[in-house]
């Protein structure tokens, strides 16, 4: 079964299982059990053992995964001290005398997750912590947030050269300048461009179908959730959240150009481009929260007491989440040990000669479906950006870049779309939504794009132009909205 489609079969079964059941845990778990009987030739003894040790023990041994942990536990406690010192509610009184209307709470959650653009995981749980008050006032509901936190997260990272995914691209585009590629890729870069355009223009029509319209109509029945909030904490100033959240984001931002060796003589961007995003965050959080203790305390907002209190309810908000990664990861481990990657990259290999002007649609195809099985950008970037070098280097440079952009966007479409990818837990941990409602009422919306962006790279794999290209995507999206919005009344 190594190296073949066979590879691919645990995540898929996750998948499916956890869109049909709506339960995720043991979704998970029956991908992670198939994929250790496939690996040990169906002996329970070697499989179990494969499962623990390689599966759930070498995840929570990786040095970068314990960060990533460690990291979304401080988020909880930090989440939970803003919460208590009513910081959270006090933001959501003030931006109700900002922000009038739903359209504008929807624009402005939009705005933020572009704004902080260094880290997909930082962006979700920073954004779904400063806007949560603010789109429960104006009654959106929470799936609709986690999907503006999910759309704005990876997509606006993967165009930010100043970025932790930047860093993880340059990384590896060996015998080429990285940073230049990327940054030349960035114009056919279509599904991240798209999905942002899609989203605003959604967000000011007022087009909602599929699930998310289910959701949204049952938003306006129910009570106010920020009223509820404001009762328990009316003590609070908007300071108490935005100090802690300016904390947060300077000390992030320190810790992975600390960790790209910024204060031993790299400069600026080499920092970020060298830098280790798990422990930057990791190190970043904990001198934030440390920062935010001393600043309740100088207050007199809390009492000590009430601050330790915060330590463990903050952790226990981020148990699910948790959870669902560790899972997810072992599932990755799984995948791995079958040779899902092997398989993909002799696939492309028997594609690439054949289809040249058709490739970036293929590339971004294959892309799109390995992220959504193994629910990994990172690692789909390393399988194929590679590939896409070797073929077509020293021949067509411009059809190099596409496909690289394709290779990218790809990634991040089924990084987005996937049940078990990281960053799609993580938007469900910061909007406080429940993780399968919110795979099930964004697949439409990340669908749809998807397909626009497909059949603009094969306009672009054709004039090589990124003006043409995005001019007819722009209008593509501009179309399917006016559809979605007609069928919608129709309706």
């Amino acid at each position: 079964m190594y190296g073949t489609f066979w590879a691919l079969v645990p995540p898929l079964v996750a998948i499916i299982l956890a869109l049909v059941t709506k339960e995720v845990y043991s979704s998970l778990f029956v991908g992670i059990v198939i994929g250790g009987l496939f690996y040990a030739g169906f002996q329970p003894e070697a499989a179990i053992l494969h499962i623990f040790n390689d599966g759930i023990i070498g995840s929570l041994s990786d040095s970068w995964n314990v960060g990533i942990l460690v990291f979304l536990v401080i988020l909880g406690v930090m989440v939970c001290l803003m919460n208590k010192a009513g910081g959270s509610a006090a933001f959501g009184r003030w931006a109700a005398s900002k922000i009038k209307n739903k359209v504008g709470a929807q624009l402005a959650t939009i705005l933020l997750g572009v704004l902080i653009f260094v880290d997909d995981y930082f962006n979700c749980l920073t954004v779904g912590s400063v806007m949560r008050p603010v789109t429960d006032k104006h009654k959106v509901s929470r799936e609709k947030l986690a999907f503006l936190i999910d759309a704005t997260a990876a997509p606006v990272c993967i165009i930010a050269p100043i970025s932790s995914w930047a860093a993880a691209v340059t990384g590896f585009v060996e015998g080429e300048d990285g940073l230049g590629l990327f940054i030349r890729a960035i114009p056919y870069n279509f599904y991240a461009l798209f999905t942002i355009f899609f989203m605003v223009l959604a967000v000011i029509m007022k087009v909602e179908f599929g699930p998310m319209k289910t959701r949204e109509a049952a938003m306006k029945t129910l009570q106010d959730k920020a009223e509820e909030a404001e009762k328990d904490s009316v003590k609070g100033s908007v300071a108490d959240l935005i100090v802690p959240i300016v904390a947060l984001i300077a000390c992030c931002v320190i810790g992975m150009i600390y960790t790209g060796g910024f204060f031993t003589g790299a400069d600026f961007i080499t920092a970020f481009s060298d830098s280790d995003a798990s422990q930057g965050l990791m190190l970043g959080s904990f001198f934030a929260l440390i920062i935010t203790l001393i600043y309740y305390l100088i207050r007199r907002t809390l009492s000590l007491k009430e601050l330790m209190e915060c330590v463990p309810e903050g952790f226990k908000a981020m148990v699910p989440a948790i959870l669902i990664l560790t899972f997810a990861w072992t599932l990755k481990v799984m995948t791995d040990s079958l040779g899902a990657t092997v398989f993909v990259e002799e696939l492309m290999k028997g594609c690439a000669d054949s289809l040249m002007s058709f490739l970036p649609a293929v590339i971004f195809l294959v892309a799109c479906f390995l992220a959504f099985a193994t629910g990994t950008s990172w690692g789909t970037f390393g399988i194929l950006i590679p590939i896409v070098v070797a073929v077509f280097a020293g021949t067509d440079y411009t059809l190099m870049i596409i496909s690289i952009s394709a290779c990218m966007a790809g990634a991040v479409c089924g990084d987005h779309c996937s049940p078990i990818s990281d960053t799609t837990i993580m938007a469900s941990a910061g909007a406080e939504c429940d993780h399968v409602s919110h795979v099930n009422t964004q697949l439409p919306y990340a669908i749809t794009v998807a397909a626009i962006s497909c059949v603009t790279y094969i306009v672009a794999g054709f004039t090589k132009s990124a003006v043409i290209s995005l001019l007819f995507g722009a209008v593509l999206t501009v179309v399917v909205l006016l559809i979605a919005k007609n069928s919608s009344k129709e309706a």
